[in-house]
């Protein structure tokens, strides 16, 4: 059907609240009745039913005393009304259907600081409003995020990195920093000045691979490529490499506050170079977020 058809359609023939409350008066027998059903006002009601009888053209309602009786017409346009309403509780049916098997489930992809460190109290609080909403986690570096979310693999995704990929639009739900850590027997740990951002380029260091938004941020602010020691794919695998004494490393401020606050790990202080960086949610261009997974950002935002 054209779109000029359609939009002639839609003067001609007259929208599902006049059709209900046709049908109302055919079956209460009284437009009052009907006004009272459907809560709105009798004058409300009769001036619906005026105005769809000048869109029509035809007499739908005999008023009288003793209630409202339908005309020839409006017994046949009631018939047309029935089978209208009918088809478009059909539709609502089928809508609610598919907006229910939408919120059955909610697949999250999220970059690791994120996943490991705050995804776990949103996802606690989404499940108090929405328990019955099955909630996937995959979790990986920015880079595999953007790459799920373009390849319709999830719903929503959470990134650390400082550039947005093509296709997705974004919104910055939290802010972070990287930090320089070392285990307390490093030599840095002892240092009485702040490490150079030159030494720390030329220091071999425990890195996240290529491909995650902390590397991104730390080669960035380097102005270079940042020499890996070890490469390791997991926030976690870094942090107890460090841990170990296997070498200084750059992770997220969120992920060590435990170390550090028991001393497992030391923050080495920098003194030019900025390691702050933005954490965003993240969708396909164009597609703002709807059900579960808009709670789920909204929560992020709370």
């Amino acid at each position: 059907m054209s779109s000029a058809v359609t939009s002639q359609l839609a003067h001609r023939v007259p929208d599902l609240g006049a059709l209900e409350l046709l049908l109302a008066v055919a079956r209460l027998g009284s437009l009052g009745g009907a006004a009272r059903e459907l809560g709105i006002t009798q004058p409300a009601a009769s001036s619906r039913i005026r105005s769809m009888e000048r869109q029509l053209g035809v007499a739908l309602v005999d008023r009288s005393p003793r209630g409202s009786r339908l005309t020839d017409a409006g017994a046949l346009v009631t018939d047309w009304a029935r089978r209208i309403v009918e088809a478009a509780e059909a539709f609502d049916v089928g809508a609610q259907a598919l907006r229910d098997r939408r919120d059955s489930r909610l697949r999250v992809a999220a970059s690791m600081t994120i996943a490991e460190y705050l995804l776990p109290g949103w996802l606690l609080a989404l499940r108090a409003g929405r328990p019955d909403t099955a909630v996937s986690l995959l979790a990986g570096n920015s880079a595999s995020v953007a790459e799920r979310l373009l390849a319709d693999e999830a719903d929503l995704g959470f990134v650390e990195g400082l550039t947005l990929p093509t296709g997705l639009d974004s919104v910055v739900i939290a802010h972070d920093r990287l930090i320089v850590v070392t285990a307390p027997g490093h030599a840095w740990a002892r240092r009485r000045r702040p490490l150079t951002a030159g030494e720390l380029a030329v220091t071999p260091l425990i890195l996240r691979e290529k491909g995650s938004g902390t590397r991104q941020v730390l080669d960035t602010a380097l102005g270079g490529l940042a020499r890996p020691l070890i490469e390791l794919s997991s926030t976690t695998a870094v942090k107890a490499a460090a841990v170990s004494g296997a070498g200084p490393a750059v992770l997220s401020e969120l992920a060590v506050r435990e170390e550090l606050s028991l001393r497992r790990l030391v923050s080495i202080p920098l003194a030019d170079v900025s390691l702050a960086r933005d954490l965003k949610a993240v969708w396909p261009a164009g597609h703002r977020p709807v059900g579960p997974a808009r709670d789920l950002l909204h929560l992020t935002r709370g």
